[in-house]
């Protein structure tokens, strides 16, 4: 008779020293899995061994109609609790001695990939020209923006920008990505001339009589700025920019990309300024812009919104 319960505690253990995903990662891990040993409990199933395809697969009718929740799954979902259990029953068969793996042969449902929430060029602009630069807090909120937009910056990486990453003079930027992976990123000579701005007139106001910690961005008490910081920041400049959408960092760093493809750029070029590993994270933008393409053709077409004659 197994404890299922302290596999499972073993199994997120395992993944706590390989770092193989995030905390958030392992809290849906522990939901997943935690509720198909409820079902197989339900079952009266007591040992791994004991669980045959059929018992997965009605587990997979019933968790797709929704029986285990308050509605039916999304693709995406599914997707996710079934890739739970693989690597769950990976675990078993390499550590725990358990031969059978009930789950290896069924497939998650393919989950129609979202293409990225991003701002106009004209938008982008009116959202930067919202602030009021003679201010401190005008000239710092502004700032970020302009070097998001620059430099195609995720929120943290922007957060965590120090002062020894900008390179005015040379219009670089050093940024820390994901894995601590560092990469320079060019950036255009008004957001040197923000920076540059940002530093001799708003940071040094905000720092007055507090001990330097070295990070660019500070809040009004001169302490690190935090993404959900920014994230306020970008909500409060949409508002003033009177644009009627929901804009949050990561649009800017969609805009980012969108834009520069938009503008000739290549591909692979926009991949090692965002920073991605791989290629294909970065062709999602290139959707963007033949969807984009693709509306405009069917809205000013002469033909594009009439139906072919029979």
């Amino acid at each position: 008779m197994a404890d299922f319960d302290q596999s499972l505690d073993r199994f997120l253990a395992v993944l706590g020293v390989q770092r193989t995903g995030s905390k958030d990662t392992d809290d849906a891990y522990r939901r997943d899995i935690s509720r198909f040993i409820s079902y197989l409990r339900d079952c009266r199933i007591e040992d791994w061994e004991e669980v045959g395809r059929d018992t997965v697969s009605d587990y997979i009718t019933r968790l797709r109609s929704g029986e285990f929740s308050e509605k039916p799954l999304s693709n995406a979902s599914y997707a996710r609790s079934l890739s739970a259990l693989k690597s769950f029953w990976r675990y078993l068969n390499l550590h725990e001695g358990v031969k059978n793996n009930p789950v290896q042969l069924f497939k998650g449902a393919k989950s129609r990939r979202h293409l990225p929430d991003y701002l106009t060029f004209e938008q982008m602009d009116t959202l930067l020209n919202s602030f009021d630069l003679s201010t401190p807090a005008g000239i710092r909120d502004r700032c970020i923006l302009e070097t998001m937009y620059a430099c195609g910056l995720r929120v943290s990486e922007c957060a965590g920008l120090r002062k020894m990453d900008v390179r005015i003079r040379d219009g670089w930027l050093s940024v820390i990505g994901k894995e601590s992976k560092e990469r320079l990123v060019p950036f255009y000579p008004r957001c040197g001339k923000l920076l540059d701005l940002y530093l001799r007139e708003a940071r040094p106001e905000f720092m007055k009589g507090r001990p330097e910690h070295g990070i660019l961005f500070v809040s009004q008490k001169g302490t690190p700025i935090t993404a959900r910081a920014i994230q306020m920041i970008c909500e409060k400049a949409s508002v003033n920019a009177g644009i009627s959408r929901h804009v949050h960092p990561h649009m800017i760093r969609h805009s980012f990309a969108t834009h520069l493809l938009d503008n000739g750029a290549d591909l692979r070029i926009v991949q090692e300024l965002l920073g991605h590993e791989n290629l294909s994270t970065t062709q999602i933008y290139t959707h963007v812009t033949q969807d984009r393409l693709q509306k405009v053709v069917e809205q000013a077409h002469p033909h594009g919104r009439r139906s072919p004659r029979k």
